[in-house]
This record gives structure tokens, sequence and C-alpha cells, in this order.
């Protein structure tokens, strides 16, 4: 049973990370047909002299449509800040409205969370090359929060997805590294503890779809990767409790690959998104030591 106090906390967490006004980006370009196929991109703020790495940014919402890109607008301002060019990617989330026996909008969109996800990362370079002519596209470092965390890090392993996959990719991308944040990183621990509501098997189209197109999407199933992985997550997270993190990196270890893990005390879901909280700092260190 969760902590009262516990809620209570991640409710103030997620009030002071919401407080802040959304952050006009400086360039917006399409890379698909739908109104969710666009990226927002921020130029490097302040004196940064030279080429800048890239972060291209994954959100959260659980995959569920009334979490959009707009609510990570300010930690992209607060990465710009730090001397990074930005990509902000939206993509196609769940229905707005409930489907039958769903408590709540549903999660994702199955194929069309993944389609989205992977054409926009194929795209990027080029856009990013006409939007952001200081990034540095060979430092490249993809970031997401929660569910955006589960699509970083599956898009950082598109070349080791099963063969018959129409998003794998025949070589590892080019990547300097990911950095996920509170990431739902293996499906089977988040479904055992009921993280977002079962979103993890929402996205794949429901429980009888589940064994099938599990291999598909799960990161924990899709290791090693190769490429330099780094874990940020808060030890009192009620929303993906640390365990879900910890499955991952355990499930990398067993396949010969070591990921970064950096728990923070007293730190729960939502400061690591938020540019008022200490938490926020520790991430665009962790991105920096990857992309610099």
């Amino acid at each position: 049973m969760t902590d009262p106090a516990a809620v209570e906390r991640d409710a103030a967490e997620a009030a002071s990370a919401f407080a802040h006004p959304a952050v006009a980006p400086d360039v917006t370009a399409a890379y698909g047909q739908h109104p969710d196929h666009v990226v927002d991109f921020y130029a490097p703020r302040g004196e940064t002299r030279g080429p800048a790495p890239l972060v291209v940014l994954l959100h959260g919402g659980a995959w569920r449509a009334p979490y959009d890109r707009q609510h990570v607008t300010p930690f992209a301002d607060f990465l710009a800040r730090r001397g990074f060019a930005v990509a902000n990617v939206e993509y196609r989330r769940g229905s707005s409205l409930p489907h039958q026996n769903a408590d709540g909008p549903v999660a994702g969109r199955w194929p069309e969370t993944f389609d989205d996800v992977a054409a926009a990362l194929d795209a990027l370079p080029g856009l990013a090359a006409d939007a952001l002519p200081q990034a540095d596209l060979r430092r490249t470092v993809v970031t997401g929060h929660s569910a955006g965390g589960h699509l970083a890090l599956w898009a950082a392993a598109r070349h080791v997805l099963p063969a018959d996959s129409p998003w794998r990719l025949p070589s590892p991308p080019m990547l300097r590294g990911v950095v996920a944040l509170a990431p739902i990183a293996d499906f089977t621990v988040a479904e055992e503890m009921g993280v977002c509501g079962g979103a993890s098997a929402q996205l794949l189209g429901g429980p009888e779809h589940w064994a099938e197109r599990l291999p598909y999407a799960d990161p924990a199933a899709l290791l090693p990767t190769g490429i330099a992985t780094a874990v940020v997550q808060g030890r009192d997270d009620v929303v993906v409790p640390q365990q879900v993190a910890e499955a991952y990196v355990a499930a990398a270890a067993k396949a010969g690959e070591t990921v970064g893990l950096t728990l923070l005390d007293a730190v729960g879901h939502f400061p690591l998104i938020d540019p008022a909280a200490d938490a926020c700092a520790v991430v665009a260190e962790e991105i920096s030591q990857l992309a610099w």
C-alpha cells in the first residue's frame, strides 16, 4: 500500500513541475503528415561557442493523449540554457476518450506510437541540420522521462529488434548515448507493479497481444545495445518505482552490458524534469557526461 505522505509529496512535486509556463521553441519542423508529427527545436542559449551537442527529448505521460510535449518545454529550455541544442519530439499517443473496459484514456497506439518515434529519429539529422545549424549531430544524446524514457531506450535499441520488425535498423543509431529518466524500462515488472494503471499492456494493444508484441517494444528484452546508457531515478518515485529501473539494469548486466544507475534520495517522479528542482541539474550533468 502506498504511503499517503508519499502520495502527497508526489502531488506537490507534480504541481511544481507543471507550474512553469510553456516555453515557445525557436523553430518547429514536421517529420510527417499527422498533426503530431512535429519536432520543436531550441537553440543553445548563452555564450556557447562552436557546435553544441543535440539532445533529443521524448516526453512522458504514460503514452496517453492528455499529455503532450508542452509540459516538458520548460525542461527543454533549461537544457538549452545549459548550452545544448534541443529537439523536443511529439508523437501519437492513445485516444483522448476511454475505450471499453478502460479506466480513463488508453495508453499509446500500436503501431503508430512506435512508427512515429522511429520516423522522427530517422528524420532528425536532416531536420536539425536545417533548423539548428549550430547543433553537432555527431554528439547526439537521447533522453526521455517516464514513458518517454521507455521510448528513448527503445529508440537506441532499434538495431537489436527482431529481424522482422519494421522499425529495425541495420546498424546502431548514431548516438553518443541515452539518459533515461524514471523510465518504464521493464514492462514485465511495470505490469506486475501496476505502473500507470497497466499502461504498458495498453500500449501493446491489450493483454491479448502481450506475449506477441513484448519482444518488439520492451527495452529489457532489447539488450545489449552497445550504446552508452544511464538511468536517473528518484528513490521516492511512486509513479514508476525504482524497482523498474533496477530490473532493467539487472537485465542489461545479464546480457553483458553495464548501464549506469543514479538513484536520488528524497526525489520522486517529477523533479527530474522540473527546472526548479536540484534533480534537474543532476540530469543535465548526466547528459553532459555523454555528450561533451
